[in-house]
């Protein structure tokens, strides 16, 4: 498919998504909080499995990647709105000057609180239910927890950034898949590379830092908040930065095609 027209389809996309009424938009968002939470919780699983076995088929940082990648797929096919896909999607109609930065904003900050919201509650409920069944043992809530909060603010920021981008380069991919099977293949292969680097999402890293909060006492509130503000502002710059403009800025600047289709 060519560049254009995948454009065209993520403004088009874009435009639906800011368009939309804001109950509808934040049910959606609240789903896709809840819904990610399984790949942190399946990661906590891998975790507990490897530490009653001592062994694996695979190495295990592989398998943490793979778990992590569920939840994504979740949210991604399930059609529910999560905050870093906007990132890029919501912020190519604004450069088509076909949308306001005040229905981006509104946008943004209804999907980002209601993922939030769902993120914190999955993390909750998982803490509770998944020990109590004997999936997980509640140390490896700690062990994906200190992953992010042991890092610096400008390692949360820089790789952050990094798991942006990655989040933004899946919208626009599952936008030029041609089917189900191929669109689950790219959530897939984007997510479980952000998994098996650790890089802070900062939806899903929700899940795994208010887990570790929940269980452990030297993990606090404080240090959540550091996490979801440092990755945030990473995830954003990586969104919109290195895939809503350079993507945008690279067909528009391509020659006249792009311009002259969408004016027919």
């Amino acid at each position: 498919m060519p560049t254009e027209n995948i454009l065209d389809i993520q403004i088009e996309r874009g435009l639906s998504e800011l368009r939309r009424p804001l109950t509808g938009l934040s049910l959606s968002a609240l789903s896709a909080g809840l819904d990610i939470g399984f790949g942190p919780l399946l990661m906590a699983v891998v975790l507990t499995s490897a530490g009653v076995s001592g062994t694996a088929h695979l190495p295990k940082e592989i398998l943490l990647g793979i778990a992590y990648g569920v939840g994504f797929i979740l949210v991604v096919l399930g059609r529910s709105e999560l905050f870093t896909e906007h990132t890029t999607l919501a912020v190519l109609p604004v450069l088509d000057n076909q949308a306001g930065v005040a229905r981006l904003g509104r946008l943004w900050g209804t999907v980002y609180v209601s993922n939030v919201v769902g993120a914190v509650f999955f993390a909750w409920f998982a803490v509770v239910v998944a020990p109590a069944v004997g999936v997980v043992e509640p140390s490896t809530f700690v062990e994906l927890a200190t992953t992010y909060t042991e890092q610096s603010p400008a390692a949360l920021v820089g790789a952050g950034i990094m798991a942006g981008w990655l989040m933004g380069l899946l919208s626009w991919l599952v936008a030029a898949a041609d089917s189900t099977l191929s669109r689950m293949a790219v959530v897939w292969l984007i997510t479980a590379a952000i998994g098996f680097a650790h890089l802070p999402h900062c939806i899903a890293g929700t899940v795994e830092v208010v887990a570790g909060v929940v269980v452990s006492p030297g993990i606090g509130v404080a240090d959540y908040a550091e996490f979801l503000a440092f990755s945030t502002v990473g995830n954003i710059i990586g969104g919109v930065v290195f895939v809503a403009l350079l993507k945008y800025g690279h067909v528009v600047r391509s020659g006249p095609s792009h311009t002259e289709v969408r004016r027919e």
